[in-house]
């Protein structure tokens, strides 16, 4: 048994971070209060997008995208069965159906090609919109897929969960980042423990639609506005508010945005240093028998964000023990939606997703995280090696 214990994924908290997080403890407000719009507005910036709202969660996110687009019993939407079950479960909540595409098997993000083919497939409405993952933090081409939305009348909602600081280059040699509204009409990101920037929990979507935005806003808190201008009853007194929709409590404490505000001050020295343990697994890894794939740093033109670094292997299983039998907790992403018991009982059977099913089957995600050592991850490479090459 190894003296190491070492996660795929691991929140990096500073002295920093925790005096934030006092000062808002101290302050006025530790439900909704100044912070959150400051942490709004500096990560709006950071991406590139023009407006943006804090959540509870990445899950709350997807399913107000999923409100404000309109998503209801008889809407049909597309995603990808390599993701975590809320990227699909949005749809559900609303009462629409589910459609699964299969996966490029080069970038582990939806297939574009399978995509069309699948809306092409069906009479002209048949779907409302796309969902792609920028699974791994692999940013999807969304220009190419804003293209196929707008030759079908379909919407875009990008999850952007795993790829914050990621960007493709579009056809005019501009980088794009992941969730700047761009090409997707909303995008939405998680503040989990793990992921780039922690908060705990927390959330975000981003956009460059005015209108979606004033939707948003009003569908994380219960669907009631303030807002004078926009009352149905104007005359009220100075409490009165109105609930025009039904909303939710999906609001995000003070506490945790002044926790994200002060991890998005780190983001860009996070993502470089994601990007150099990825080029070190690739070194490693280059030609070695037994990894059938690596998914690390692209040739082409884009920056990958490496929420994740996935292998694939023969004996994945073998492979995931040996690893905890050593301290080493690599994980899996994603058991495929489509195999899930709940959406099994919906049933999937004619889908070909056969690309999906195969890479489940020897995918596995090493320690990614910032605060991960070089002498933590040649330990990773080491055992990874030995249990290949034996």
């Amino acid at each position: 048994m190894s003296n190491y214990s070492i996660p795929y994924g691991k929140q990096d908290i500073t002295e920093a971070d925790i005096a934030a997080v006092v000062e808002a403890l101290k302050s006025d407000y530790l439900t909704t209060g100044p912070r959150v719009e400051e942490f709004e507005v500096k990560f709006a910036e950071y991406i590139g997008a023009e407006y943006a709202v804090a959540v509870a969660n990445g899950t709350a996110a997807l399913h107000l995208c999923a409100l404000a687009l309109g998503v209801e019993p008889g809407k049909r939407v597309i995603t990808t069965p390599i993701t975590f079950s809320a990227s699909a479960n949005c749809v559900r909540y609303c009462g629409g159906e589910v459609w699964f595409a299969d996966i490029d098997p080069e970038t582990l993000t939806l297939d574009i090609d399978r995509v069309r083919e699948l809306i092409e497939s069906k009479p002209a409405g048949f779907f409302a919109g796309i969902i792609p993952v920028d699974f791994a933090g692999y940013p999807v081409d969304l220009e190419a897929f804003r293209k196929l939305a707008d030759e079908h009348g379909l919407w875009i909602i990008e999850d952007a969960c795993h790829a914050p600081g990621g960007w493709f280059t579009d056809s005019k040699g501009e980088q794009q980042w992941c969730g700047n509204g761009n090409y997707a009409d909303l995008a939405i990101f998680s503040f989990h423990p793990v992921k780039h920037i922690a908060s705990g929990e927390g959330g975000m979507i981003t956009t460059n639609n005015r209108e979606l935005y004033e939707r948003l806003s009003m569908l994380r808190t219960h669907g009631i506005t303030r807002d004078r201008g926009n009352l149905r009853y104007p005359d009220h007194g100075g409490w009165y508010m109105e609930m025009q929709q039904l909303g939710y409590n999906y609001r995000i404490p003070d506490i945790l945005c002044a926790l994200g505000t002060s991890q998005l001050s780190r983001a860009k020295a996070g993502m470089q240093r994601r990007q150099e343990i990825a080029q070190r697994y690739d070194e490693a890894f280059q030609g070695a028998p037994g990894i059938l794939k690596a998914h690390g740093v692209p040739a082409s033109d884009i920056r990958h964000a490496f929420h994740l670094y996935v292998i694939e292997v023969a004996d994945r299983r073998g492979l995931y023990d040996y690893l905890r039998e050593q301290n080493i907790y690599a994980q899996v992403h994603y058991v495929p939606v489509h195999t899930m018991p709940y959406y099994q009982d919906i049933g999937y059977n004619e889908a070909d997703l056969s690309r999906s099913e195969e890479y489940y089957a020897g995918g596995l995600s090493l320690p990614m995280y910032p605060t991960l050592t070089e002498e933590e991850q040649d330990h990773v490479i080491a055992h990874v090696k030995a249990f290949i090459g034996g």
